[in-house]
Formats: structure tokens, sequence, C-alpha cells
């Protein structure tokens, strides 16, 4: 058996989780990326990309976020082997369902490789270099997707990432359609200041969403899973939001909005029934827009397969 190659599995995410904007990250299991790294004297390369949106993969190690972040782990590691990486995507490009997920794939799968039990930190930093270079500098799923759960990103600059308690198996809903949003392009149109009284609305309703998922209160979360400052703006990115947020309500929701920087809106229920109930009654009010959907319960992080 090759000691110096290491698969692993790493799960779709929820960005934002509605009001905490780059600060709350959820981990979904059940779907995910794939990445296999072998630790190789030859040029770095991409071996193969498979499944969803496997052509639309940049096969350029330079470019693409698995390999990045794969080398940042081995650099800082203080290996200078080069890799060979084969990724099969379970997630959509562009579908904000946490594409962070190749990147922390590749970190981990290098350290794997490598033999070696990474700390967190390095994991995280070698993660952020292959997202940064395709989405942008935040961990807001890179956090979840390697460490499972509900995560808190304190500080993105100084990688300070908090692992919250869930109190309850609460069910997640994730509904896509067919459009793409580009994370850059969706970041782009977001004022860089708030009116002081959305301000403090949006930190009360994320304060009360990480309280809600801590002590398993769900009126909280009803309450609280509102989004006053990326939703609105992002709204008209995503046809048919507001009906698709009626029909998860009807459908028995907990709380509602768009997944990261969508398209996919995601939605919280109390068990399983209730999150198909959701999906379904979501994937309808799409109505002419295809829509693909999954259900999952609240995931674990990372982990070789």
């Amino acid at each position: 058996m090759n000691k110096h190659v290491a698969t692993v599995f790493a799960p779709a995410s929820v960005g934002n989780v509605g009001p905490g904007f780059d600060v709350l990250g959820l981990s979904v299991d059940g779907i995910g990326d794939t990445v296999t790294v072998e630790l190789t004297s030859s040029p770095s390369r991409i071996v193969s990309v498979t499944g969803r949106d496997a052509e639309l993969i940049p096969k350029d190690v330079r470019q693409n976020a698995a390999t990045i972040a794969a080398l940042a782990f081995l650099r800082e590691a203080g290996d200078g082997r080069e890799v060979a990486v084969s990724i099969h995507k379970g997630l959509a490009l562009s579908g904000g369902m946490g594409g962070s997920a190749a990147s922390v794939g590749g970190a981990l799968g290098a350290a794997l490789a490598l033999g070696i039990s990474p700390r967190t930190d390095q994991l995280l930093r070698a993660a952020l270099a292959g997202e940064s270079a395709v989405a942008g500098r935040h961990l807001d799923n890179i956090a979840p997707c390697l460490l499972g759960g509900l995560t808190l990103v304190r500080s993105a600059e100084d990688l300070d990432v908090v692992a919250l308690p869930v109190q309850e198996r609460w069910w997640v809903a994730l509904v896509t359609p067919e459009i793409r949003i580009q994370t850059q392009e969706a970041r782009r149109i977001l004022p860089v200041q708030l009116d002081r009284g959305d301000w403090i609305q949006q930190m009360a309703n994320t304060v009360g969403v990480a309280a809600a998922f801590m002590s398993g209160d769900a009126e909280l979360l009803k309450r609280s899973l509102v989004d006053v400052y990326a939703e609105p703006r992002r709204a008209p990115l995503i046809p048919r939001l507001q009906e698709v947020k009626q029909a998860a309500a009807a459908g028995g929701a907990l709380g509602c909005s768009i997944s990261g920087s969508g398209p996919t809106v995601f939605a919280i229920a109390q068990d399983e029934a209730s999150a198909h109930s959701c999906a379904k009654a979501m994937q309808k009010a799409f109505h002419d827009v295809h829509a693909s959907y999954h259900v999952g319960p609240i995931g674990r992080g990372a982990r070789a397969l």
C-alpha cells in the first residue's frame, strides 16, 4: 500500500446561516467532494476530475483550489514534493453549497498523505490559500467543512475559529435551482456600510441563531434566522426566492435563507421527514426553474476514506 496517498471526503456546508455573514457556517452530511492526494517527485498535476460540473473545474494546478491547498500545506510543513490530485465533485460549481470542500480536501489529503496529525490552524491556512484563489478570503464554509457542525469564525485574519455545540439533531434541506452565481460577483453587490439599525438587528439575529443551535430553541431560531444585509440585495439573483421561502415555512421549516452566495436556498427542519417536506415544497415553488435538492442531518467534518 502506498503510504504517500490519501483520500478525503469533504462535506457540503451552508455559509452565513442566514444573518451570520462570513461568521457562521453549518456542515451538511451526505453530499460533498472527494479528493485524493498523492505525493510525487514529478510536476504537480490533476489526474482526473469527475462528477458534478467536472468539465468546469480548472485543470491547471495553479488555478485549482484543491491543488493550491495541498501544495500550501506541504510547503508550510517543509516538504518540497509535488502532488497528483484526483477530484470527484458532489457539489455544483458556484452552487452555494460550499465549494470550499475541495480546498479542505486538498489540505487534509496532503496532511494524511504525509502521515501526520495536522493542527487545525495548519489546515485552515492551507485551505484558505485554495479558497482565496477562487472565491475570496473567508472561512465561513471552510470552518464547518473541516470541523463539522456549526462553526463561528471570530477572525479570519487570526484563524480564530470555534466549533459551537449543537443541542438538537436538526436536519437541513438544500434546494439548488439551475442557475449560477459567482461568489465574488455576489459579494461585489453588497455595501461596505450598513444602517445602524440594520447593523444592530443583524448582530442580534446572528447571536440568536447561534444561541438557538446551542440551546435547541426552535422558536428562537424562527425569530432569528433573518438576514437584513445580504439576502435583500441578492434576492433578485434567485428567481422566486420569496415564494420558495414561503413554501419552506408552510412545509414546517424553522428558518430559510440563501446558502452562502446562492443560488442554493437552505431550510432548517426539526427532523428528516420535515426536511423532505420542506425540500419538495421549495423545489415546487421554483416553478419553471428546474431545481435539485439534498436533505441531510447537520454533518461531521472532513474525514479520511
